[in-house]
């Protein structure tokens, strides 16, 4: 698919989105993807991929930004945590020796001191040989700061669907309704018994260099699998959406200041961590809601451009 567009991308090799009506949510999956219903996006410029740890350094080093994982907590924000536990860090999926229960996710996830995008994995862990990896730990201030500084913005929920689906409008799957079509692997999800056993027959255990699967219908990588990304959404029901189509704009956008820093915004995609046994989310209609001050070694973004703006 060669979709026209208006003008040259806008830079870093941006690809068109064409815009138009689509599917949006599923009603065969998770609650909150009911009740699926049309909306229509505006075309505009995306990301190829997720942004990547060589890009989020050229950003902190040209403009000494400071992610939020590398800033002490706010005493305010959590009353009753002791002044000395408030240490900069950020979560870190650390697979449990064995089975463990579903319904505890403190069974594998930690947070650790020091964690950050520098350091994945927590003290002592690099990014060497991780250039082309998502940056990780990235708060939702700190996409947006980066956004500002490319001179792009975050997506919506619906722009980043639209996207995904590659115009297979309705398809269970980015591409397709099959999950691995021919026994192929198309996205770098989690095999084996979520959280212990990790096969990676991918050949990932963790993210995966931008390109390692094949792209989209518009020529995008990764919008399933190895990280989720942030939207500029809050998190919420589509329900009160549907009812109320006409009242929709066509390229939906929120205030990314409001609500406070643990409002909830949606991120979309699924991640590595993503698993048939656990979380069935590596679909385009697949939502989750995410406290925006918070960061976690399987979360990224990526940008956009919207034409006259």
């Amino acid at each position: 698919m060669t979709p026209t567009h208006p003008t040259p991308p806008p830079g870093d090799a941006m690809l068109w989105i064409p815009g138009g009506a689509f599917q949006m949510g599923s009603d065969h999956h998770y609650p909150e993807e009911r009740p699926a219903h049309r909306v229509h996006v505006d075309g505009f410029w995306m990301d190829p991929h997720p942004v990547t740890n060589a890009q989020f350094r050229r950003f902190a080093g040209e403009t000494g930004y400071v992610t939020l994982a590398e800033r002490a907590p706010e005493p305010a924000d959590f009353p009753g945590v002791p002044p000395e536990a408030l240490v900069p860090g950020s979560l870190v999926f650390r697979p449990p020796p064995g089975p463990v229960g579903l319904h505890d996710y403190a069974a594998w996830w930690a947070y650790v001191p020091g964690a950050c995008w520098r350091h994945p994995e927590g003290p002592g862990s690099t990014l060497a040989g991780r250039d082309e990896h998502p940056a990780v730990h990235v708060a939702l201030e700190d996409a947006a700061a980066y956004a500002a500084w490319a001179g792009k913005d975050l997506p919506t929920e619906a722009e980043w669907e639209f996207a995904a689906r590659g115009g297979l409008d309705g398809a269970t799957f980015a591409w397709g309704d099959e999950e691995r079509p021919g026994g192929r692997l198309l996205a770098n999800t989690w095999q084996g018994r979520f959280p212990w056993e990790n096969l990676a027959t991918d050949g990932y255990e963790r993210t995966s260099p931008v390109g390692a699967f094949p792209p989209g219908g518009y020529g995008l990588l990764d919008m399933i699998g190895n990280v989720w990304e942030w939207t500029r959404d809050h998190f919420g029901g589509h329900a009160e959406r549907a009812a109320r189509p006409c009242c929709l704009p066509r390229n939906p956008r929120v205030d990314l200041s409001a609500g406070g820093g643990r409002a909830r915004r949606v991120i979309k995609g699924g991640s590595h961590l993503c698993a048939p046994n656990y979380c069935s989310r590596y679909r385009p209609a697949a939502r989750q809601g995410q406290e925006a001050d918070s960061s976690t070694s399987h979360l990224g973004f990526r940008c956009v451009v919207r034409p006259g703006l």
